[in-house]
């Protein structure tokens, strides 16, 4: 069995690690950190493990849970993992980041838009950006991986066969992005309230979102062209989803929807979590809720030459705790879908 840390277990990634976790054929989680909740049982904070979860929760003291854990899950605020993580600690044991400390490779790229000092700058190098079905080969031999964000994860895997074989304009691409409440975390703040979220759609951080440059980067990575988007979120008022539908220039003209749609199934044919889904559907948050699944669908407007590309996922799952526990199947040499197989959950 693998023995598992995780810090940060009382927040809405690391709650949903435990979930996927505790069902793992191959994981037993040793150490459920929290800083909020040191000392009350797993179970006093998240009701649904009544019975399930008895441990109780420990601080986040990273170096004495190198000493029982083989592998560490920080699903913690910008900046905690860069603050705390060493080669000793890796030298010991590794570390999944849910954070953004180590996505990024420029460390003042990192610090203009997180506005935080990075405190292990010559750690970035060797982390290994944590999408599996990008960089699977690296990860298998990563000590230290940088789980990708949630709208960068849709947002890439929706767009990446089109930019991988250069069919569309890198500068032309805008992101329209779509969130469920769950994205903000579960700190408590005004804005998330019911009564602020209830019946109401917003656009946040308009140009100036902080999962720009982390999808920018990636997909400079898989077009070789210096790339920069127009990436606008949205929060809706649900639990857990992401909808994305992104828009580009074809460069050239004639190139079919259906032939554009047989590429991405050639592409993600052997992608266990991603669907293609046939020319009469499009994505919905529904139908991937609860899962590891990621739906995408195209659309060409001949009208304009442009490429609408659509994608929906669960933001806890795909995007942070069922992709992370991905990374870990990989790191570890076992079956990269054990644990996360479920089905999506409806209604």
């Amino acid at each position: 069995m693998i023995k598992v840390g995780i810090i940060g277990s009382t927040g809405y990634a690391g709650q949903e690690l435990v979930r996927l976790l505790l069902s793992h054929k191959e994981a037993e989680i040793v150490w459920y950190g929290s800083q909020s909740y040191i000392g009350k049982r797993y179970y006093e904070v998240f009701g649904n493990m009544f019975e399930i979860v008895t441990d109780f929760c420990k601080g986040e003291k990273i170096e004495e849970l190198t000493e029982k854990a083989e592998v560490i899950f920080t699903a913690t605020p910008q900046g905690f993992c860069s603050s705390v993580l060493s080669e000793k600690i890796l030298s010991r044991t590794k570390v999944i980041d849910l954070s953004a400390d180590f996505r990024i490779k420029d460390a003042k790229v990192y610090e203009s838009w997180y506005h935080l000092e990075h405190k292990s700058k010559e750690l970035i190098k060797e982390a290994v950006y944590g999408l599996c079905e990008v960089n699977r080969n690296q990860i298998k031999n990563a000590r230290l991986v940088a789980n990708p964000g949630c709208y960068p994860t849709c947002s890439f895997l929706t767009i990446y066969p089109l930019a991988k074989e250069g069919l569309i304009d890198m500068n032309s691409i805008i992101i329209d992005a779509k969130s469920g409440a769950s994205g903000a975390g579960r700190g408590a703040k005004v804005a998330n309230l019911y009564c602020e979220v209830n019946e109401n759609i917003k656009a946040y951080g308009v140009t100036t979102h902080r999962h720009t440059p982390e999808i920018e980067e990636q997909l400079t990575i898989a077009s070789g062209v210096t790339t920069k988007i127009n990436f606008t979120p949205h929060l809706v008022p649900m639990n857990r989803g992401i909808l994305i539908t992104a828009y580009a220039n074809l460069k050239q003209t004639g190139i079919t929807e259906d032939k554009i749609r047989k590429m991405y199934k050639d592409y993600y044919e052997k992608e266990p979590f991603i669907r293609v889904l046939d020319a009469s559907k499009t994505p919905e948050t529904r139908w991937v809720e609860g899962s590891n699944m990621v739906d995408i669908n195209i659309a060409v407007d001949e009208r304009t030459n442009r490429v609408v590309m659509m994608g929906a996922m669960d933001n806890l799952v795909k995007g942070a705790a069922g992709q992370a526990v991905q990374n870990m199947n990989l790191m570890f040499g076992i079956k990269e879908t054990e644990g996360l197989l479920m089905a999506p959950l409806f209604p």
